[in-house]
């Protein structure tokens, strides 16, 4: 798959966590927005990431791995997080009521392929298209009207 044209093509950013998201923020309960920073790997991918686009927060790991939070990214990449943690990126993410786990994605026709399950170990921020983008909505009981809604 590419980040090209066609079906396969790109539809939202998933970034990757191991911390669940009240591990992330604590506090952070179903339903609530965060503004956050999450730190990605450098690569070609950070040169396509733009304010507006669709993100998820995948979290792995062996307790409830999947898709915990939605929102769109609210920034432009921060180079300079004063750490060796690399780049950050701005995001803006609404918690899950209930994550939609890797489990029930996997049984997905579409969702299977995604890179996150192929190689689970690859590039932070990984992508999804946009059928797997869809799986995971649906799952979720959201809609896309510009903005997501619960």
């Amino acid at each position: 798959m590419s980040l090209g044209t066609g079906p396969d093509a790109w539809a939202a950013w998933l970034l990757k966590s191991t911390r669940p998201p009240t591990e992330i923020d604590p506090g952070w309960a179903p339903g609530e927005e965060r503004e956050l920073t999450r730190c990605v790997r450098r690569s070609y991918r950070l040169d396509l990431i733009a304010p507006g686009q669709p993100v998820l927060l995948w979290v792995s790991g062996r307790v409830l791995p999947g898709v915990h939070a939605v929102g769109t990214v609210t920034g432009a990449l921060r180079e300079d997080t004063g750490g060796d943690d690399g780049p950050a990126l701005p995001v803006r993410l609404t918690r899950l009521p209930d994550p939609v786990e890797r489990g029930e994605l996997l049984a997905d026709p579409h969702f299977r392929t995604a890179e996150v399950l192929r190689m689970p170990a690859g590039s932070n921020p990984s992508w999804l298209s946009a059928a797997q983008l869809e799986a995971v909505l649906a799952r979720a009981g959201l809609q896309r009207l510009g903005r997501w809604t619960p």
